[in-house]
């Protein structure tokens, strides 16, 4: 074999079998020099494996969360970022019928890359402050979506081009004079589906799927905003409702918001509740406060704030491996909230519950339903105006009715579903329309007509229209 040496590999050499005479094993030409010999188009092979890789360009990247999802006027949010490039630009907009930008960096920021920690998902990960932002005092209570650019020119030798990135994280701010402005209050729920790191509280979207049973705020978020809560606000906007917001954790840490509002909103998703966050909320109803559930799956499972609210843990199905379960005291229990150590079923708050009813258009459970609800009542004050008559359908072009659905036991006479039992006695609460599901619960993969939407019987005061308890889903995409 005959070895090849070029002066700009210095110390390299590569070595070929024998070849045809004037032609390199790789098939190129040979050219001789005075002192030396080369092999045109093979110049890959005699660069050193490490200066090839330098050479290319590294992955680009930048991802980031605020200090908190929660904040006030005045506050100063603090925006932990990683990436991969040099500099990074932000902008914060306020997120509704139209995104309203209302801060920019004024010039590129130092960018910084930081290790991500192997517990994450559970721990967060404790990045430096990469900026800080006071938030001014006339910033509207809202959603407000912070976007982060970076940008390079890829590799130095190859891999060259205009490369580009973004990502989002997001905080919320609440009213600096709650009650003020408005007197409705919408709660936001967030992070049990996050699976950066590696785990949420699912196993389906877990590394290996593996289910995490803490979950930490200090990380890049994954939100549902624009799918569950954004549209009912747009909707609201469109109509004229002035909205103030606030985060599940708010009701549990900063309880008395909520008596600033006659109504508060738990809308799209609102599954994962702690005891403080319910009892907060039961208290505001005892105190003449109302309530709507445009959502399904409500309270679903109970859970246990961490950290001061910047970690939530849920054991799930995995209750006995929860630290409260040897003590012997499962008022706490992070599972069910229907289960049956918890015994604090959610249909004491809600007047319905997803394990009396189930899925429908989800999980191969109608997949072929319409989406919508069927009027069993309307001489009912919440349909004045509507035109719907008896056995009429609403809601199917929007999917109203679908995913994870709440309902309770029904009774069926000449046609008209009526709720049975005790619960029929309650006088504010009252089935005015329904809509076929599977059940999930004791027997599961029966079919029943059991989401329902429920309303108080009287027209009294306009709000209470919304102390009880539609057992809906996909409200965000109600038809105008």
């Amino acid at each position: 074999m005959k070895t090849i040496t070029s002066k700009n590999a210095e110390a390299s050499s590569v070595r070929f079998p024998k070849a045809p005479a004037g032609q390199s094993p790789s098939g190129v030409t040979r050219r001789k020099f005075i002192g030396q010999t080369t092999a045109v188009g093979a110049a890959a092979f005699l660069l050193p494996r490490l200066a090839r890789a330098q050479d290319g360009a590294r992955p680009l990247f930048i991802e980031g969360y605020a200090g908190q999802v929660s904040y006030a006027p005045g506050d100063e949010v603090t925006l932990h970022i990683s990436t991969s490039a040099p500099k990074f630009t932000l902008e914060i907009a306020l997120l509704g019928l139209k995104p309203e930008i209302l801060w920019k960096t004024p010039s590129p920021v130092p960018g910084a890359e930081h290790a991500i920690p192997e517990a994450a998902s559970s721990l967060g990960c404790a990045w430096p402050v990469a900026l800080r932002v006071k938030i001014p005092a006339d910033w509207r209570s809202g959603y407000y979506q912070v976007t982060l650019r970076a940008s390079d020119h890829g590799g130095k030798f190859v891999q060259r081009g205009s490369r580009r990135v973004q990502s989002d994280c997001f905080f919320v701010v609440h009213s600096a004079t709650p009650g003020r402005d408005t007197n409705i209050l919408l709660q936001l729920t967030t992070n049990t589906y996050n699976n950066w790191g590696g785990t949420s509280l699912y196993a389906y979207n877990g590394r290996g799927n593996v289910q995490g049973h803490r979950v930490s705020f200090e990380r890049p978020p994954e939100s549902q905003f624009g799918n569950w809560e954004l549209p009912f606000v747009q909707w609201a906007e469109r109509n004229g409702y002035q909205l103030d917001y606030a985060v599940n954790t708010d009701r549990e840490f900063h309880p008395d918001l909520l008596k600033h509002y006659r109504l508060g909103l738990s809308v799209g998703h609102d599954e994962y509740w702690s005891a403080p966050m319910r009892d907060h909320l039961e208290k505001f109803i005892r105190a003449g406060g109302n309530v709507a559930f445009f959502s399904g799956n409500t309270c679903c499972w109970q859970v246990r704030s961490e950290d001061g609210g910047r970690a939530l843990t849920c054991w799930k199905e995995y209750f006995h491996k929860d630290p409260g379960y040897p003590t012997g005291d499962h008022r706490l229990l992070t599972s069910l909230w229907s289960h049956h150590l918890v015994q604090r079923p959610e249909n004491q708050l809600t007047g319905v519950c997803f394990l009396w009813d189930g899925f429908h258009r989800s999980h191969e459970q109608f997949m072929d339903g319409s989406g919508a609800f069927t009027v069993h009542r309307p001489d009912h004050w919440i349909f004045e105006g509507t035109g719907l008559k008896r056995g009429d359908e609403f809601g199917g072009k929007d999917s109203i009715v679908g995913y994870e659905c709440d309902g309770c036991e029904l009774t069926w006479r000449n046609g008209l579903c009526s709720i049975p039992g005790p619960i029929s006695a309650r006088p504010a609460l009252r089935l005015v329309c329904a809509s076929p599901t599977a059940r999930v619960g004791p027997d599961p993969g029966r079919q029943h007509d059991r989401t329902t939407l429920h309303a108080p019987p009287g027209p009294g005061r306009r709000a209470q229209l919304l102390d009880r308890r539609p057992g809906l889903r996909l409200w965000p995409f109600f038809p105008e």
